[in-house]
């Protein structure tokens, strides 16, 4: 997959994630400190501040994308990231709030190479966990103090319902074989992309953008959390246990309907026909075994869903790259924001290819 820009002075990707982390996680740290403490006990091992009993870890939080999102977003349009940290804060908390419900209603038993805060804490308490993460979040934006935190908490509160009803779409697809591209692209548009969208949107408002501004750089990344999906979804069928932190080919295993799944039950290939065979067995929520998951990743492979993903990756970088520089960005910014997108979309799928595509067509 291509860089999503040539521009290369500002600071390395992950220099921006570290210098976000030394701005948002005080502030984070803080506001969970307000919450009881049966809650607070497992956001922060969630978080992977401490373990079970309450010691400190040093376990991995994950990369922290969508705070450094805000923040840059503010800093492209002239704004001090530093009045963004609030709403850098309510983002992380709802993705957060989103990852504890995930992991219960997929059953996922492992994240960031550790035990899932359910598997640890029980079902129902990892809930009220993420509830309480939730409720957090718009206190923090609402609270800020900051002009725009008004629209900010409504704009918050809008995508969490879009989070919602995309993840109660993606729990129908469970259950269904004729799930068509143009639905699981709009349930995506819900889920990964609204948030991401969300955060560059908050962002730039922060920063005291004009509205034109703003939803030039909600755009900006709504297109790039889309790309983050193709890429993700990729991971959850060929990635490696090591990078991901979850089982191999977890997504086949649970028959989950992820993008390059859907785009090979559409392709009208006999390889797509039998994948859809092997999805459409019931019961529907009886896992693939044995070798049937490794045959499935092939199937996929052999529809042309595989590399038909990787080059959606590549169309929807070159639109977030044309949203970016039509904000008119800081040129520091613009170039972080640009090192921060290919560092989501191409280092966590190394062996992904180049090229492009016009058009949005499933393989066939």
């Amino acid at each position: 997959m291509a860089a999503i820009d040539d521009v290369t002075d500002g600071r390395p990707a992950r220099e921006v994630l570290a210098w976000s982390r030394t701005l948002v996680d005080p502030a984070l740290r803080e506001a969970v400190a307000n919450l009881p403490p049966s809650m607070r006990d497992i956001a922060g091992y969630h978080f992977g501040w401490w373990d079970e009993h309450g010691r400190p870890s040093g376990v991995d939080g994950g990369k922290a994308l969508r705070p450094a999102l805000v923040l840059l977003s503010a800093t492209a349009v002239g704004g001090a990231p530093t009045a963004a940290v609030p709403a850098a804060v309510g983002v992380e908390l709802v993705h957060n709030f989103s990852l504890l419900h995930d992991d219960v209603m997929d059953g996922d038993v492992t994240r960031r190479h550790r035990p899932t805060a359910w598997s640890v804490y029980g079902r129902s308490s990892a809930i009220l966990a993420g509830d309480a993460l939730l409720t957090l979040a718009c206190d923090v934006v609402a609270s800020s103090g900051h002009p725009a935190a008004h629209e900010g908490t409504r704009r918050l509160n809008a995508t969490v319902l879009s989070l919602i009803d995309g993840q109660s779409a993606d729990m129908a697809f469970e259950r269904r074989v004729d799930v068509g591209v143009r639905e699981c692209l709009s349930m995506v548009e819900r889920k990964t992309a609204a948030l991401l969208g969300c955060a560059s949107h908050l962002g730039a408002a922060f920063g005291g953008a004009p509205p034109e501004r703003v939803e030039r750089m909600r755009s900006f990344g709504a297109r790039l959390g889309m790309a983050f999906q193709f890429v993700d979804d990729l991971l959850g069928i060929w990635g490696d246990p090591e990078t991901t932190g979850k089982p191999a080919h977890s997504d086949l295993r649970n028959r989950k309907k992820s993008l390059p799944v859907v785009a090979a039950l559409a392709s009208g290939t006999p390889a797509g026909h039998e994948l859809a065979a092997l999805y459409g067995r019931e019961p529907y929520d009886e896992p693939l075994s044995g070798a049937e998951v490794p045959r499935a990743a092939e199937l996929i492979e052999s529809a042309g869903a595989r590399e038909w993903s990787r080059r959606q990756v590549d169309e929807l970088l070159a639109n977030a790259r044309h949203d970016l520089h039509a904000c008119f960005p800081q040129e520091q910014a613009a170039a972080e924001l640009a090192a921060l997108a290919s560092l989501a979309t191409t280092e966590r799928e190394p062996s992904s290819a180049g090229g492009s595509v016009s058009d949005a067509e499933p393989p066939a």
